[in-house]
């Protein structure tokens, strides 16, 4: 299937802001670092250290790790300072199977509420994550598809679920990150959302469900199998 390259979708155009530019920026570098793995899990952090290497003040980088920490990517401890959040396949499996709660229980209210707005917006998310896969940059690429997903998620109108699925979907990609074959087939990983647009088009909820779980179910096809089930896509 031919790469769509009219987007200009960019990662700050899905990427909430809540901090200043300066602390977001950072908060950015980090989780990439965190999510492909330069940064080790349980890999020691200080804030001198990283105000040094990033060359701005121990507060953004305070406000920058507060805000990993709400995220799950490090811990911070009173008296023992900061560490990259381990990265272990039982909490990955127990994420899975939250995430594949959260996602499919509700699928009738999102289709309910589907929309050309919210079909459109999941296009220009599918179209951006297959410019990153041509581009070869597979962050970009979960970016745009935890992206995709949050988008799906918004249409059931749940916020207080919502932040739930955010950190079930950023450690799902770390773990299969971390831990997926070399050479892994990107725009395969980006083609996958095309039956769930498909079945979303067609407003038909059980098969949407039905997708959408095999989906959460094998995210990590080229990786670890944590679904438990034997499947693989």
């Amino acid at each position: 299937m031919a790469v769509e390259s009219f987007t200009s979708m960019t990662v700050s155009d899905v990427t909430p802001r809540r901090t200043s530019k300066r602390s977001h920026a950072l908060f950015e570098a980090l989780e990439k670092e965190i999510v492909l793995g330069t940064l080790k899990p349980e890999q020691a952090l200080t804030e001198m250290d990283l105000a040094q290497r990033f060359e701005c003040s121990q507060g953004t980088v305070r406000e920058a790790l507060m805000r990993l920490n709400e995220e799950g990517l490090v811990n911070r401890l009173p008296n023992r300072g900061t560490t990259v959040a381990p990265c272990h396949a039982d909490d990955a499996r127990a994420l899975l199977h939250v995430r594949r709660e959260v996602e499919c229980s509700y699928l009738d209210r999102v289709v309910a509420r589907a929309d050309a707005m919210l079909e459109r917006d999941l296009h220009d998310r599918l179209n951006a994550m297959r410019n990153a896969a041509r581009d070869g940059d597979e962050y970009r690429l979960s970016v745009f598809d935890r992206a995709f997903h949050r988008r799906l998620f918004e249409a059931a109108d749940l916020p207080l679920v919502a932040p739930i699925l955010t950190r079930c979907l950023i450690h799902n990609h770390r773990f299969k990150i971390l831990n997926a074959q070399p050479n892994r087939e990107l725009e395969a990983t980006a083609e996958r959302h095309v039956p769930i647009l498909d079945a979303l088009a067609e407003r038909d909820v059980e098969t949407l469900r039905e997708l959408l779980s095999h989906h959460i179910a094998t995210i990590v096809d080229f990786g670890p199998d944590l679904s438990n089930t034997g499947e693989s896509a």
